[in-house]
C-alpha cells in the first residue's frame, strides 16, 4: 500500500539535477514521477521508481545522498473538485499532509496524487475504512514504465 520514495539533496547550480537522472538513465531505471523543491542553496529531488532499492544503490554509488520515505499514492477523480474531495476527507480525519505532488499519467477517469503524511500508518488505517483507493506499487507500476 505504501510506496518508497527516494529523496536526494542537490545543490542549486547548473548540472546538479542532471547527474542523478543520468545515473538512473544509464542503469535503465525509469523515473515514474518526481518533484523538485528548491531553496537558494539546495533542492530536494523526490523520485518514485519501480526498483527503488536498486535505484538507491546506483544513486549512492554516484555520490548522491539518498533518503527513503514512505508515501501513499491515492486516486482522485480527474475533474474539477476531485482533489478537493480528498483534501476534505483528510481534513475530517485530521490527517496532516507534509507535501503532495501529482503522478505523471492519469488512470482512466482518475488522477493519482502522491501524499506524504506526518503519520503514514494512521493515514493508511483511515484510508482503508473509506472508499478512497490507495494505489499499491504493483497496481501503479503495471500501467507505466
Amino acid at each position: 500500500m505504501k510506496l518508497h520514495q527516494l529523496s536526494l539533496f542537490v545543490e542549486n547550480r547548473p548540472g546538479q539535477l542532471a547527474a542523478p537522472c543520468r545515473a538512473l538513465a544509464e542503469a535503465g531505471i525509469n523515473i515514474l514521477t518526481l518533484s523538485l523543491a528548491d531553496t537558494e542553496q539546495f533542492g530536494i529531488l523526490r523520485l518514485i521508481v519501480r526498483d527503488w532499492q536498486r535505484a538507491k544503490t546506483i544513486l549512492e554509488a554516484a555520490d548522491c545522498v539518498v533518503n527513503v520515505t514512505e508515501v501513499l499514492a491515492v486516486e482522485v477523480r480527474h475533474q474539477p473538485g476531485g482533489m478537493l474531495e480528498i483534501l476534505e476527507f483528510f481534513e475530517r480525519e485530521d490527517l496532516n499532509i507534509e507535501y503532495t505532488y501529482a503522478f505523471t499519467a492519469p488512470r482512466g477517469d482518475k488522477a493519482v496524487l502522491v501524499f506524504r503524511f506526518d503519520d503514514p500508518e494512521r493515514a493508511v488505517d483511515k484510508l482503508k475504512n473509506s472508499r478512497i483507493n490507495v494505489v499499491g506499487g504493483v497496481e501503479l507500476f503495471r500501467d507505466v514504465d
